[in-house]
Order: structure tokens, then sequence, then C-alpha cells
């Protein structure tokens, strides 16, 4: 069975009807927003039985979309917290991710700005390498990019996208060796984007990071998780209580091979790994847990078929 991506958008009125159809089809709701009178569900279903949700939606009078960012967490870099670097685009870029179904998380470098000072500490690298995808905002100058551009990429082992002021053709000239992905033309900005040009450009980053995704998901499949990590999610949701008064909106984070749970490590790690999943099977039979460098969160990793021989 394969899961795919989703957005549903409709009235609250009947869309618990929605909420039973996807879960009796095999499938997990990623987040449940309601705003007013509007429910939207970022969801996994399986690609099957995409066109049955539309037929029942119909009647409720909402709308099924593709949603290709849903069940990632993706790390937005500015420079630092600078006013000529912070608000604008980090923040256009960012929220027009969550759109698209990915959960972000923006991380303001403390020596990021200027290409003689622009360094990297270890704590946001850790951070960094715990997120499915990391995509840097530079600035408009190609001098300042090449020559930060081997610092910021030391250490980093998820895929990293570029976007900067230059061409995305002078970008991937000046980046050696080549990273995951570019989006050029877009660097630094004092105003919101608003104008269709400049919304199109924020189309062009999610299609980049889709593309990117999609080569990741791609090489996960050789090699599938002992468990959807959606499903790991909802094995918490249920069998830890603690995690429902966390105030935080999204408690559990669901990444490509693993979850985030917004608990303290020291306090619940021992307790979930003891979680039993199946018969005779436990969460550490299948994942390892890490304490994040993120608030002490519990980093949950999932462990890949050919290491465990487990299929859940």
């Amino acid at each position: 069975m394969i899961l795919v991506p989703i957005t549903y958008k409709g009235g609250v009125f009947r869309h618990d009807e929605i909420l039973d159809l996807i879960e009796d089809m095999g499938g997990y709701i990623i987040q449940k927003h309601m705003i007013a009178q509007e429910v939207i569900l970022q969801a996994l279903v399986p690609k099957e039985d995409i066109e049955i949700i539309r037929t029942v939606s119909r009647p409720l009078a909402g709308e099924v979309k593709p949603a290709p960012l849903v069940g990632t967490e993706i790390a937005v870099v500015s420079m630092s917290l600078e006013i000529h670097h912070l608000p604008h685009a980090s923040c256009d870029v960012a929220e027009y991710l969550r759109t698209a179904g990915a959960k972000t998380n923006m991380i303001g470098l403390a020596r990021g700005f200027g290409k003689r000072i622009g360094l990297l500490s270890d704590e946001e690298r850790d951070i960094i390498n715990e997120h499915d995808l990391v995509i840097y905002l530079f600035g408009n100058f190609e001098t300042c990019i090449e020559q930060k551009m081997p610092t910021f990429r030391r250490g980093i082992r998820v895929p990293i996208i570029v976007c900067g002021g230059p061409s995305t053709e002078a970008l991937k000239k000046i980046i050696d060796p080549p990273v995951a992905g570019y989006i050029g033309n877009m660097g630094r900005f004092m105003h919101r984007t608003k104008e269709p040009e400049e919304l199109a450009r924020l189309d062009e980053v999610v299609a980049e990071i889709s593309r990117v995704i999609d080569q990741k998901r791609i090489s996960i499949s050789k090699d599938p998780l002992s468990v959807v990590p959606a499903r790991l999610m909802d094995v918490i949701l249920e069998s830890v209580p603690d995690i429902h008064d966390v105030t935080s909106p999204i408690p559990v984070v669901v990444q490509m091979d693993g979850v985030r749970v917004k608990l303290p490590y020291d306090l619940y790690a021992s307790k979930i790994r003891d979680i039993e999943i199946e018969s005779g099977i436990h969460i550490k039979d299948i994942c390892d847990l890490y304490s994040s460098r993120m608030r002490d969160y519990i980093l949950m990793k999932v462990k890949p078929f050919s290491e465990t021989g487990l299929l859940v």
C-alpha cells in the first residue's frame, strides 16, 4: 500500500465522516486545524483511494488537494536575527511551506552574516541534522554565498537547498560540490510577498523542495522503514496520556524517517521504549531514541527493515 500526502479543506459540519473514512482506509491524520467554521486536515492516505475521498467530500463542500510536503519537518535557516535577514524572506518561505503541508522550524544563526564571519555552531548543526531537509536563505551576493557555503555544509547530513539572490544557473556555478536543490532570484527583500511574480517564486521553492523530498522517499522505499512514522505517532498518542497535556499545536511531529515527541527525554524516553506496538514487538525493537538538541525533546528514528527484519 502506497501512502500519499493530501490536504482536505471543508466545513466543520460532518467532517468526522472524512476522519472515519481516512482511518478506515488505513490512512493517518497528521494534523487537524479548525479555523472558525472551516477544518483543514493534512493526511497520508492510500493512493488508490483518493477518488473515494473526493466523492465522499463533494456533498460536504470539501476539497481534496495534493500536499507534497505532509509528513516532513524542514529547517528554514536565516543567516542572522538581524532585521535585514530575518523578517520577510524567512517568514514568507516558512509560512508558504506550511501551506504545502510541511512542519517548518526557523533557525536564526548566531554568526551567519558576512562572508568573513559566517560560522555554524555545533548546536546549530545538530539541530539542522534532526530535520528531513534544510533550506539556506542566503542574500544577494555571489561572492558571499560562494565563500560561506563550504562552512555551512560541513557536517550537514540532510539534503541542502540553497535560496539566494543570484540566478539558479549562477548558484549552480558557484557551489561546488553540488547541493540537492537551488532556488535563484530570491534573496533579501524588505516587503511581504504579495505580487504574482513573488508568489510564483514561492511556488518554485515548494516545487524544488518537493522534488528533493520525492527523491528521498524513493531512497527510503528501497529499504523500507520497520514502521510507518505516522503509525508510530498514533501509537504514542494512544499510549502516552501526558502527550495530550502538551500545549504545542503539534505535540508529535511526523518526519520522513521518524517522529519528534515534545516531552522531556529524561522523564519519558524509557517509558516510550517499552511501549508495545504489536504482540511481542516494542518501540525499542524498531526505533532508536535520542535526546533532541531542541528543548530536550525526544527524537525517534525508525530503523530500516534490513536492520530489524521486521515490518509492523
